[in-house]
């Protein structure tokens, strides 16, 4: 299998996974703009850690299953993640030669502009608003990718993924 042999399949999907749950886990409604993308941060992660094994088909499932759970018209967050994951594709061996606060604008770049492509969508299929409170969740991923980034890469380094 590669670099990423089983255990590591086990652990990107496990931690997609556990990214899927925080991202629908109950919030106050005062708080829902304050939750991080967790699901996306996540998919940055593993598109930019191990680019040859997560991709656009991931994002694509990812997407459908958030989908599915929020109840949203089915394909828009797919779109979004495939969306994200195809610009992480485009970025990965750049962001790699970046330091960690150069990756976090980058995360927050990306992150940004997938929320501004499902703040469209949102307008299109729902309610109209114009307000930037959207991009906060992009910000606070970006503050919050370095602790996650070196997190993920002990986490790497102790199953010997690769």
């Amino acid at each position: 299998m590669g670099a990423l042999g089983v255990r590591g399949l086990l652990l990107v999907w496990i931690s997609l996974l556990l990214a899927l749950c925080l991202q629908v886990m109950p919030l106050p409604d005062g708080w829902l703009i304050w939750r991080p993308d967790w699901l996306g941060l996540m998919l940055v992660y593993w598109c930019v850690a191990a680019p040859h094994r997560v991709g656009v088909l991931h994002g694509f499932v990812l997407g459908l299953l958030l989908d599915l759970i929020e109840g949203a018209p089915l394909g828009q967050n797919a779109l979004v993640f495939s969306l994200l994951a195809f610009l992480c594709a485009l970025v990965y061996q750049r962001m790699r030669a970046y330091s960690l606060v150069q990756q976090a604008v980058l995360v927050f770049v990306l992150l940004g502009l997938v929320q501004l492509v499902r703040q469209w969508l949102n307008t299109l299929f729902g309610p109209f608003s114009i307000h930037l409170a959207f991009l906060l969740s992009s910000l606070i991923g970006a503050l919050l990718w370095p602790w996650l980034f070196t997190m993920l890469q002990a986490l790497r380094r102790r199953f010997a993924l690769g």
